[in-house]
């Protein structure tokens, strides 16, 4: 792909994106803490356990 296609392609890409508002932000961020918060979980679980195995 040449650089001006690249270019014409991004440019498009922006013209279609649009700013998220506080609603849909807000939604978006519980929804990454509940992810990181649940990962987190399941990786202490694993690490007591193995503590109480090992």
């Amino acid at each position: 792909m040449k650089i001006a296609e690249a270019l014409q392609n991004y440019i498009r890409i922006l013209r279609i994106a649009k700013k998220a508002d506080k609603g849909e932000f807000m939604e978006t961020v519980r929804i990454c803490g509940i992810g990181i918060a649940l990962v987190g979980t399941i990786g202490f679980l694993f690490y007591v356990i193995s503590v109480f195995i090992g």
